[in-house]
């Protein structure tokens, strides 16, 4: 497998010894939030093209907006991997995670869930083709961080069910709008699947451990402030948005936890269910 850039940096940092006490706690922290910033590369710099096109990009422009955002994001990709700031393994979960998420667009469009209020040449449907990119920055994230943080599981559950779990996740986002909405049972699946379930991750130089379903909790709420800011930039608007930008709904944070189990089983596709030592 070749790796990224960041590989030799990190193994450099990891090497580095800060010494004992608050030296050693701090170095953690710094690391921590560095190497959680370069796994989130992508997603934000995503997030800051929304914001600098809502308020900077010229109304009266030849290429719409949108369209701008999706050769843009195409863009950055090519750009990371020619620089190697990603691997192309990571390249292939975010295919699949645009792939799946302009599927899920198409149908909540459709459906009203939410609009994208702004015209664009570069489409599916109602679906501007940069939305598969913000799906596919969440499965960057997660397929980044699995390799960065040198993710381990002890009791993971048998993949069959995590992947049964997952199809129901997604065809239940979907059924819903006809049939019972079967979410809590979704959760209390999760839950049940995941209790025992422990991610050791390596930060410093020792693994750690942490619950799965409290990563999950964590990500969903960085994912909702995220969908905060897409939403205040004008890129989409849910109901009830269309005359002025409001939070959206905490109840869109159950729908984000879920989609953490979609976001393992396809990130398990190149990267490894491996056990402590």
């Amino acid at each position: 497998m070749r790796h990224s850039r960041f590989e030799a940096v990190r193994l450099r940092l990891e090497r580095f010894d800060p010494g004992t006490g608050w030296r050693l706690w701090l170095y953690e922290f710094v690391l921590f939030g560095f190497k959680q910033g370069w796994a989130c590369l992508f997603g934000g710099l995503m997030l800051a093209l929304l914001l600098a096109t809502h308020f900077l990009y010229p109304e009266n422009a030849a290429l719409h907006r949108y369209d701008f955002l999706t050769l843009s994001a195409i863009a950055i990709q090519a750009a990371m991997l020619a620089l190697r700031l990603e691997t192309w393994a990571e390249a292939k979960v975010i295919l699949i995670f645009h792939i799946v998420g302009t599927v899920m667009e198409l149908f909540k469009t459709a459906a009203g869930s939410w609009i994208y209020p702004e015209p664009s040449v570069l489409h599916i449907g109602a679906v501007p083709l940069f939305s598969g990119f913000m799906y596919a920055a969440v499965g960057s994230y997660i397929a980044r961080v699995w390799r960065i943080f040198d993710f381990r599981f002890t009791n993971y559950p048998a993949r069959w069910a995590t992947w049964l779990l997952a199809a129901a996740i997604y065809v239940n986002f979907f059924a819903h709008h006809w049939l019972p909405d079967i979410r809590v049972l979704l959760f209390a699946v999760t839950i049940l699947l995941f209790w025992r379930t422990r991610i050791h991750f390596r930060n410093w130089r020792d693994h750690r451990w942490m619950p799965p379903l409290l990563g999950f909790l964590l990500v969903a709420l960085f994912i909702w402030g995220a969908e905060n800011i897409g939403t205040f930039a004008r890129a989409w608007t849910y109901p009830g948005q269309e005359d002025g930008w409001e939070m959206v709904s905490l109840a869109k944070l159950g729908s984000w936890f879920l989609l953490m189990l979609i976001s393992f089983v396809l990130v398990e596709l190149v990267s490894p269910v491996r056990k402590p030592g």
